[in-house]
């Protein structure tokens, strides 16, 4: 049976990154987290003073970047590894939030991060989430998903998240956060955020996450079904 690739995009907090982890156990598939890339190399720009407006100096942080993800049998989830060194806790703080869509907004930082993705897609069979996978890294991918939800309610879940890392931040900083990652994310230059034609819409802000998944699956199901039609293997 014909694996497939299976991209979701949208906004910040939708529920983008729990669907796909989600997802991708259930079908037994690899799920790649590209803005868990992207809060890498901002975390490595911040801790290295990369100038944003000096391209030299972006080329050169770039080759030193090696992101890899490992499995964490705690969390049965995977951990993002920057240079072997585990930095799935520190690129979730709301500070790394706060400059990551001025770094993946760079066109060197994307071109590099796309390359890369599109490697970790080669064997198909997967789930990954971000802003421009089906327009820009899978435009191919068999199940492309575009999640929005209400600002309010991504802020507060947002909030609840930092809460839950001890990380207590006021609701209306987020809201603000939130409503500027949108609009740079949106009208970037390079791959900006926006609904594939062939995307599914999928608004989760009276949603659960187990209700997300469930139509996800649902549109895998299908897709699967008529692909195996049309090669003849069902009925």
């Amino acid at each position: 049976m014909k694996k497939l690739i299976i991209a979701l995009d949208g906004y910040s907090a939708c529920g983008k990154s729990s669907t796909a982890k989600l997802v991708a156990a259930q079908l037994g598939y690899s799920y790649i987290d590209t803005g868990a890339m992207y809060r890498a190399v901002t975390l490595y720009f911040l801790d290295n003073y990369v100038e944003l407006t000096n391209p030299k100096a972006i080329k050169t942080a770039l080759d030193k970047i090696n992101i890899t993800f490992e499995h964490n049998p705690l969390t049965q989830l995977s951990d993002t590894f920057l240079n072997n060194l585990n930095v799935e806790d520190e690129i979730r703080k709301m500070y790394i939030s706060q400059n990551v869509s001025q770094v993946s907004a760079i066109t060197e930082v994307r071109k590099a991060m796309v390359a890369q993705q599109q490697k970790m897609g080669k064997k198909r069979g997967i789930v990954m989430d971000g802003r421009d996978i089906a327009t820009t890294v899978f435009p191919d991918a068999e199940v492309k998903v575009f999640m929005t939800a209400d600002t309010v309610v991504r802020a507060s879940r947002r909030q609840k998240e930092l809460f839950a890392k001890d990380e207590i931040v006021d609701l209306d900083i987020i809201v603000e956060n939130i409503k500027k990652r949108d609009n740079i994310d949106s009208t970037r230059e390079e791959s900006p955020l926006r609904m594939d034609k062939d995307a599914f819409l999928l608004d989760t802000t009276f949603m659960t996450v187990d209700e997300q998944v469930e139509i996800v699956l649902q549109l895998a199901t299908s897709k699967m079904i008529a692909i195996n039609k049309e090669l003849g293997m069902v009925n």
